[in-house]
């Protein structure tokens, strides 16, 4: 008999209600919301606790059935920087156990980030519930990269490095993720899992690109490039941008980035793009380069199918969910050879792999598909066919819930316990209720 759990995620500062491609918003809220829809469909009770960043929000928002938003008071009502968080942690710790006292106790909890991971580990001795860890991303690999542009605090390396060895479960989200883990953070091997991220079968498929490009107001001959996702340099759409200009003489290519912090591209609230319109012209690129700003989920396709290939190129990256969605569009994607894009973009087969910082080898790959169609064509059909097969977030639930059996059958057999098999709770406590 399937063993119908209560699920916590934790999601200190990604919320799975915020837009995505904004500062902070980015691949780790629509996993949570993702991963939260999955598993409450699949019968389970599903909490997501995230951090109030804003006045006037409800205690307790509905999303998907099944699953709930508990808003915890943690700090100031508004937006603050995930790097200044760690301040917060306490009170956030603090609001969470009280409201998870007042209805039956999660059966595990499920951290996503570090800060999250450390309120876990602390509700785990307090109120002795199992929790897994997703990081997302990881300290040292980020100051890799960003050296002294990395703003968290010294402690998230140690806070990294305990929840590594002692959760009860890590989930890395490819086989970078693992190494990773393992040679930089001394995780046993015994406790990591490799789960992957997803992509919405429901939101993302092939589209006729003519009818795209005229619901877009697109030029329906240009070879047209997409840039999707959060507007910060790690993301390296200035090498794409520098890329143009290598591209052959007399190739009509567009670029569209879509992502920021507003509808509209405003440079105000989205610094990053005065940025890079600097770099287009500074490069001589500057009518080829079209800002979009940000797009909710149900808008997105369009651009995907729009595109003749999906670029992106950034300096590291945990995992990477928007080469999904194009591969699940069926476009082929250029992407650099980091992270976990060397593991969904298969070099050759789906797409291809450039160097992360090296425009010129990005604007070859480019100008080799566009002078190729039917290649780029078989590398779209290929990675719509691997997206389908492996990276539905169904799937990844599914591998979720395995971890989640793993890990509480595991601490019952420990502790002598018979294992339940609980039924789906017909009412909510009065006191959750009137959060």
């Amino acid at each position: 008999m399937k063993q119908f759990l209560r699920i916590a995620l934790i999601s200190e500062h990604a919320s799975p209600l915020a837009v995505a491609g904004g500062v902070d918003a980015g691949g780790q809220n629509v996993y949570v919301d993702q991963v939260a829809r999955c598993l409450a469909e699949a019968g389970h009770q599903v909490d997501v606790l995230t951090r109030r960043d804003a006045r006037g929000l409800p205690a307790v928002s509905k999303p998907h059935p099944g699953v709930r938003v508990l808003h915890v008071r943690a700090g100031p009502a508004r937006f603050v920087p995930k790097e200044a968080l760690l301040a917060h942690m306490p009170q956030f710790r603090q609001e969470c156990e009280r409201l998870l006292q007042q209805g039956p106790l999660p059966d595990i909890v499920h951290a996503n980030f570090f800060m999250s991971g450390l309120v876990a580990h602390q509700l785990r001795q307090a109120l002795d519930i199992p929790y897994v860890v997703t990081f997302h991303a990881l300290g040292l690999v980020r100051r890799m990269h960003q050296a002294q542009a990395d703003a968290f605090p010294d402690e998230r390396i140690d806070i990294e490095r305990m929840l590594a060895c002692e959760a009860d479960a890590v989930i890395a989200e490819c086989p970078q993720d693992e190494d990773d883990l393992a040679l930089l953070y001394g995780a046993p091997a015994s406790r990591v899992r490799r789960v992957p991220c997803g992509f919405d079968a429901q939101e993302f498929g092939p589209m006729d690109r003519r009818l795209a490009r005229t619901r877009l107001g697109l030029d329906p001959d240009e070879f047209v490039i997409l840039q999707l996702g959060r507007m910060v340099p790690r993301k390296g759409v200035d090498n794409v941008i520098r890329a143009l200009s290598w591209l052959p003489r007399g190739m009509r290519a567009r670029l569209l980035v879509v992502g920021g912090d507003s509808p509209e591209p405003d440079e105000r609230l989205t610094p990053e793009i005065a940025r890079l319109r600097q770099v287009a012209r500074e490069c001589g690129v500057a009518d080829q380069v079209t800002f979009v700003g940000h797009r909710r989920r149900h808008q997105l396709r369009p651009y995907y199918a729009a595109a003749n290939v999906f670029a992106t190129t950034p300096w590291y990256e945990p995992f990477g969910i928007t080469p999904l969605e194009a591969m699940a569009c069926a476009i082929p994607v250029v992407a650099s050879a980091v992270g976990g894009l060397k593991h969904t973009v298969m070099d050759g087969a789906t797409g291809c792999l450039v160097p992360a910082h090296e425009p010129q080898a990005l604007a070859h790959a480019l100008a080799y598909l566009h002078d190729h169609p039917q290649v780029a064509a078989a590398m779209g059909r290929a990675g719509l066919h691997r997206a389908r097969s492996l990276f539905t977030w169904e799937r990844v639930s599914e591998l979720l819930q395995g971890v989640y059996q793993e890990v509480i059958t595991a601490r019952q057999d420990a502790a002598g316990l018979p294992i339940p098999v609980p039924a789906w709770p017909q009412a909510q406590p009065a006191s959750v209720m009137a959060l």
